[in-house]
């Protein structure tokens, strides 16, 4: 039993290194290539033209829940509406619906655009192989069957990583609601806090594990939920690793918008262009990030030794 924890705390140490190496390494691709940068651009400016409206949508209604959760108790009814704000209530929900089909159907869609080109060029960059010219990945990014697998395996995590953050968010809100009912109850305000971190760690290593079966599905050409289970593969015994790497990208893009938000930057639209250009530069470091790792877990598992096979653990789709 010793045993077993010493060696799992040596992993644990060995894995921080190596997060800096993948984040280094990711920061010298886009020098690697002259490629990598004005394509990457070209790539996300659909994305970026849409995220100033997106973001513009997204701070109004944080303003509007800032505003709300200030009000006490007594403000809303049982059912948590406002008692003397229903047609702000009604506001607040279709604005929260109209965010979500939005981030449901365009966004998710320019995310994955912008995320194929960037993935594909890093993959090439990162193997050093031969750099695709623009025409080649114009054809490769037409490949039908290529772009079924794609969004057959995107439309799964997509899935899944929703029905997790509904669950979360109803979660969350529920025991928001108790703490704010029975504030004195200490224990209950420390629960709720600890329930949030567990739910947060958990999203971020899941989502590593979601990312990587997408990067999976553009360079492998697995898809669907061979992707995922083979990402989920690749990812066992790596998971603090991954969550340390995405926790990277979260706070990059929750520092931004609540940067955004106390500056109240969508009355400016400079800065909201520029508050959109750091999340596309963020997103773009994201995919690249993602890529390498996932080289870095797909080595060390075919490297790896089967102890009681003997012999090194072939990947599941070789």
């Amino acid at each position: 039993m010793k045993g077993i924890e010493i060696e799992n705390h040596s992993n644990m140490l060995n894995q921080k290194p190596e997060i800096f190496n993948i984040l280094k390494e990711a920061l010298m691709i886009p020098y690697k290539t002259t490629h990598f940068i004005p394509l990457s651009f070209v790539a996300s400016i659909p994305l970026l033209c849409f995220l100033v409206f997106h973001e513009m949508i997204l701070q109004r209604i944080l303003i509007a829940t800032s505003e709300i959760l200030r009000q006490p108790p007594a403000y809303f009814d049982e059912w948590l509406v406002p008692v003397n704000g229903r047609r702000m209530a009604n506001d607040f929900f279709y604005k929260l619906i109209q965010l979500g089909l939005l981030h449901l159907l365009p966004l998710h869609q320019l995310e994955l655009c912008a995320a194929v080109v960037t993935v594909d060029l890093t993959g090439k960059t990162y193997i050093k192989e031969k750099p695709m010219t623009p025409r080649e990945m114009v054809k490769r990014l037409l490949n039908k069957a290529r772009c079924k697998g794609i969004l057959i395996t995107s439309a799964y995590v997509y899935f899944v990583s929703t029905c997790f953050l509904l669950g979360s968010t109803w979660l969350v809100t529920n025991y928001y609601i108790i703490v704010r009912n029975f504030f004195y109850y200490v224990f209950t305000a420390a629960l709720f806090r600890v329930a949030a971190v567990a739910l947060l760690v958990k999203y971020l290593e899941w989502t590593a594990i979601w990312n990587m079966s997408i990067v999976i599905s553009m360079l492998e050409e697995v898809h669907g939920a061979n992707a995922l289970g083979l990402s989920a593969y690749f990812c066992r015994g790596s998971e603090r690793q991954g969550f340390l790497l995405m926790l990277v990208f979260f706070v990059w893009v929750v520092g931004l918008r609540l940067a955004c938000f106390y500056s109240r930057c969508n009355l400016k639209g400079w800065r909201t262009i520029l508050h959109v250009s750091l999340i596309c530069m963020g997103n773009v470091m994201k995919w690249v990030v993602c890529v390498i790792y996932f080289y870095h877990r797909k080595k060390q598992t075919v490297d790896r030794v089967d102890e009681e096979a003997g012999r090194p653990v072939k990947a599941v789709y070789e």
